[in-house]
């Protein structure tokens, strides 16, 4: 172990109990509120402190987690998201922030050689975080970048091609679901927090690109009344990109079906458009919170990370599925996270494709969907 990561431990065993301890009696939200009994949520705090107690112990002398970008955001947000006196002055949390800084490109991106579009979209989420003023041109620059990623007519591309809207990784030339609901999230997140006053300019720059991206996941979408390409199906869900799954053929499947329900709400889409509900009546036919659907245990982590966030977005408490069982599903997933947590705090899928075999990628996603889930 590090000096700087003694150094933080030290401080933790001083302090960190009492921080951890003083955070429970302000964010545990008003018992009238039953979406999760007040025991679970109990459970759940304890569960994420445990989570962050290993993840601070990883810390590289760098500030970083693992020398990654979008790995040391993802921790990063998951202290900021928490609500205990954790801010970027924080000395570990402001040396990530430092070794961000370090990976910032002279076109905006945030990233080190590979996956810009995965890597910056995650990185301004961080920084959206902070919260700081400081941060203002980092992600201005970086949303411009990412909007600039987009296939539309500046590349060429017109509205007939399968790739009009789309976002890829930022270089392989085939964009996907996943890629473009990374991008959609990082863009609209925290609007409500405007690090200064937005331009006219720079909201109809966004609400272009929302506009295209639609048109992208009308094609990713097995729902024959908007997706009017012969390889659509009719069930509603999604597929990982135009004519693609990775489920195999063009089978819909949970993560991506989650990622695009996520993304048509995060851009304002209204809950009655067709798409809409096509998407969450796939939802409710295949609802489980025991293995990615169509996948299984094959990006399972990411599936319970994009499963939070779209059904916390949809706004409905309780789900009812195919067979008319009433899912309480804040309940039944945070039950799920917790159970299969390591005595130690981390989380870990045998299955390795897609870095799931990464502890430190899915413990960060693991806490950051509990957090999710009580808000």
């Amino acid at each position: 172990m590090n000096k700087f990561n003694v150094f933080l431990l030290i401080c933790l065993l001083i302090f960190g109990n009492n921080v951890f301890s003083q955070s429970k009696q302000v964010i545990i939200p008003d018992t009238s509120n039953k979406n999760i009994d007040v025991s679970l949520k109990n459970e759940v705090h304890h569960t994420i402190e445990l989570g962050l107690k290993w993840l601070l112990k990883q810390q590289e002398v760098n500030g970083s987690w693992q020398n990654d970008p979008a790995i040391t955001s993802l921790v990063v947000s998951s202290f900021l998201r928490y609500n205990l006196n954790f801010s970027y002055k924080d000395s570990f949390i402001n040396a990530s922030f430092e070794y961000l800084k370090k990976c910032i490109k002279s076109d905006g991106g945030i990233y080190l050689k590979d996956v810009p579009n995965y890597t910056t979209s995650i990185c301004l989420m961080a920084f959206k975080d902070a919260s700081n003023l400081e941060f203002n041109n980092i992600i201005n620059n970086a949303e411009n970048f990412l909007m600039g990623l987009q296939y539309n007519e500046d590349k060429g591309y017109t509205k007939d091609s399968l790739n009009y809207g789309g976002v890829d990784y930022g270089y392989s030339k085939n964009p996907d679901v996943s890629n473009l609901q990374w991008a959609i999230e990082a863009i609209q997140y925290k609007e409500s927090y405007k690090v200064e006053q937005q331009s006219d300019e720079k909201a109809k720059k966004k609400k272009l690109f929302y506009n295209k991206a639609l048109i992208f996941l009308a094609k990713c979408q097995n729902l024959k009344s908007v997706n009017k390409e012969s390889y659509s199906g009719n069930d509603g869900g999604f597929m990982y990109a135009p004519g693609k799954s990775k489920a195999e053929g063009t089978t819909s499947y949970g993560s991506m079906t989650y990622a695009g329900l996520k993304s048509m709400i995060y851009m304002k889409v209204n809950k009655n458009d067709k798409s809409v509900q096509a998407a969450y009546n796939w939802v409710k036919n295949n609802y489980t919170v025991e293995k990615n659907p169509g996948m299984g245990e094959q990006g399972l982590f990411y599936y319970y990370h994009t499963f939070s966030k779209s059904l916390s977005a949809y706004g409905e408490d309780y789900l009812i599925d195919s067979k008319g069982i009433k899912h309480n599903w804040r309940t039944e997933l945070a039950g799920q996270i917790i159970k299969i947590q390591n005595e130690e705090g981390w989380w870990q899928n045998q299955n390795a494709r897609w870095w799931e075999n990464n502890k430190i990628l899915v413990t960060a996603f693991c806490i950051l969907s509990l957090e999710e889930l009580l808000k």
